[in-house]
């Protein structure tokens, strides 16, 4: 009993296009799909002879190839084809290379992955027809075990020799500023995709304001901020951005209303704020939420969790430290899941209530945050400074880029005015404990704490 070919024309040429465009860009889908593809699914010429050279490169030589290779293949494997077709795979892989982004990727994929595998499934149930009469049940049930199996998901990690090339590329962090050039400096741009940051700061110091700050930065940069409170109605957050966009007192905001609009109308980015009780949602609470705004295309470029010591966990470890360290563990795992910059603030111990500058010591009670955060400052006010809106940063932590550091401020908190000072021998220097020595402290206790924890 044959059947007709069915292929991919009900999908379209963008569709078909985009496919082998994913299959060079995305090896593990790659692997993935070839298990189950037969060109002559695609309906056009050239994406059935740009696909065969990838497929037969893979074959030969066990590695995925890169754009340069394929554009040597592209450029000297076409002899045998006509002029009008080396043309258009050429013009093909031209819209190639210069297409950064595929929009609906996943769409493309889980569509051209069901389609690939149901034309197996189909092949191998005529195939079984025809063995009833002549196999064993046993022979028959292995056809459809195996057409079943192809096709599945295949990303085992890293492969050492197939993915040989994505360790000599380039991997860009795509920092956001923080709006303070000086802290900038430091951490090559501010915080970058797959990283968490965390402000640690007394209470009543000003920790939801600096992460307004932060937002809001981003807002006027153009990224969609999701922010998470779980303190402040979301109302009020939204008052707190508009003082900060638009320069107007937070007594005022009433006052000016039509002037705020007018200002705030043209930021280009996209700000979600979502209110949840104080130790009502967890980790996963949040993803959900995210999901649901990525479905309605809605994907956020900054994570603001305000703040993360509020938070239920996921898993109840029954000691107060162990559960704040599964917390800062999973943003941890937001961050990178979603490929952008979590920002979380903390409160620190009674003992970095009148510090003048908030070191390691004075957060020591929450050391176990210290370990997964990319980069950790400290914001210390004393009632002097509140008086004078004035304090200091200390910089505990930074992956990319040097830390031990203070940094005079203002902050103005009637309007959400942050600004970092500019230098001054007189309110910049290390703290007389070196940053090595408190690693090593923290190292110590961090290793106490997973050895009680088990």
């Amino acid at each position: 009993m044959e059947t007709k070919q069915e292929t991919f024309q009900k999908f379209g040429k963008s569709f078909q296009e985009n496919l082998c465009h994913l299959m060079l860009q995305d090896r593990t889908f790659c692997d993935q799909i070839s298990e189950v593809l037969d060109t002559e699914f695609l309906q056009y010429e050239h994406l059935k002879v740009f696909t065969k050279l990838l497929l037969d490169y893979r074959s030969k030589y066990r590695q995925h190839p890169s754009y340069e290779i394929m554009a040597t293949k592209i450029t000297s494997g076409l002899d045998s084809y006509t002029d009008a077709l080396k043309k258009q795979i050429r013009m093909f892989y031209s819209r190639v290379i210069n297409k950064d982004e595929i929009e609906g990727s996943e769409f493309i994929k889980e569509n051209a992955i069901d389609f690939c595998r149901k034309q197996v499934l189909k092949k191998a149930m005529l195939q079984s027809v025809r063995l009833l009469k002549s196999s064993s049940f046993e022979q028959i049930q292995k056809v459809i075990e195996d057409a079943m199996k192809l096709g599945t998901n295949v990303d085992f990690g890293h492969d050492y020799h197939m993915d040989i090339d994505d360790r000599f590329r380039i991997k860009a962090r795509d920092p956001i500023t923080t709006g303070w050039q000086r802290l900038d400096e430091i951490c090559q741009g501010g915080l970058g995709k797959s990283e968490l940051g965390v402000a640690i700061a007394p209470t009543g110091a000003g920790k939801s304001m600096l992460m307004v700050h932060l937002g809001a930065t981003a807002l006027k940069e153009g990224k969609t901020v999701v922010y998470y409170t779980l303190e402040l109605a979301d109302t009020v957050v939204g008052q707190r951005f508009d003082s900060c966009i638009t320069g107007v007192k937070l007594n005022d905001l009433l006052r000016n209303k039509f002037n705020i609009v007018e200002k705030v109308k043209d930021i280009k980015g996209h700000l979600i704020i979502k209110e949840y009780p104080t130790k009502s949602a967890s980790t996963q609470t949040l993803k959900s939420h995210i999901e649901r705004l990525r479905k309605r295309g809605i994907n956020p470029d900054m994570i603001i969790v305000d703040y993360a010591d509020l938070l239920k966990p996921v898993k109840a470890y029954g000691e107060k430290r162990h559960d704040l360290e599964g917390i800062y563990e999973e943003l941890r795992s937001i961050a990178q899941t979603y490929e952008c910059p979590v920002w979380t603030c903390s409160q620190t111990n009674r003992g970095g209530l009148n510090a003048e500058v908030i070191t390691m010591e004075s957060i020591s009670e929450a050391f176990n945050k210290c370990f997964v955060a990319d980069f950790i400052f400290s914001l210390s006010r004393t009632a002097q400074d509140k008086q004078a809106n004035t304090g200091r940063f200390f910089v505990a932590k930074n992956r990319n880029g040097p830390d031990g550091l203070v940094f005079p401020l203002f902050m103005d908190t009637a309007n959400v005015s942050i600004k970092v000072l500019d230098k001054t021998d007189d309110v910049e220097e290390r703290p007389q404990q070196s940053t090595q020595n408190t690693m090593s402290y923290l190292k110590t206790k961090y290793a106490e704490t997973r050895q009680t924890r088990r």
